[in-house]
């Protein structure tokens, strides 16, 4: 296992190699995997790529993400505007079905609710967004109701898993119960546990995915 510091200084190489996050002053601290991150940024969208080059580090196993937004004059936005910004940003996204979801902003941070068939259309929500000017944080609330009457498979959603080349699913296992899947066991890192909780969605007839899988890592 790597130790405490080698791992930070990895976080912090990797944070550092970002060309958004050059300028950005980020603290990290690690230990036995666990990596929190503090400090502040002036955009979301450095807070979130900020989280995402963190756990893409080989060895981290959870992010504590502690960054607040503190928006420059040049990048403060009113509520408003915000909202504009957002209405006008849905418009160039032929995926997301704009009549199905709220938007409420507060100082700021929006608040998404709803109800989508399929997740991919809740995440391309928030990826329209993220990168917006004056929005200091997000809150997706949109739930998913898939109107699929199809029978969830468990062995279409293992060989799915099986089918990529990048998750070791050895360790793996898949519940289905009530349009639920429930993804447990072990995998190598955070990519790979994002990467199978994708693929689960996927699957036709799923209302939620539960991962519970752990990010075990071993030199």
């Amino acid at each position: 296992m790597k130790s405490n510091e080698d791992l930070q200084k990895n976080v912090v190489a990797a944070i550092n190699w970002e060309p958004l996050l050059q300028a950005a002053e980020i603290g990290v601290m690690a230990i036995d995997g666990v990596v929190t991150l503090t400090g502040s940024v002036n955009t979301y969208a450095k807070k979130a790529e900020a989280e995402q080059a963190a756990r893409n580090v080989t060895g981290v196993k959870t992010v504590v993400e502690n960054i607040h937004v503190v928006c420059d004059a040049a990048e403060k936005r009113t509520d408003a505007q915000i909202i504009m910004a957002i209405v006008s940003a849905f418009k160039w996204h032929w995926d997301i079905p704009t009549e199905k979801i709220s938007v409420i902003v507060e100082n700021g941070w929006v608040f998404l609710t709803g109800e989508l068939e399929w997740n991919y259309q809740k995440e391309a929500v928030k990826s329209a967004i993220s990168n917006l000017i004056g929005i200091t944080g997000i809150t997706n609330n949109i739930s998913i109701t898939n109107s699929s009457k199809d029978i969830i498979e468990l062995k279409d959603i293992e060989m799915a898993i099986e089918r990529n080349g990048t998750i070791n699913n050895k360790d793996i296992t898949i519940d289905i119960f009530d349009s639920v899947v429930t993804l447990r066991g072990h995998v190598d890192s955070w990519h790979q546990k994002s990467e199978a909780g994708r693929i689960a969605w996927n699957a036709p007839g799923v209302k939620q995915v539960q991962n519970d899988l752990y990010v075990d890592f071993e030199e």
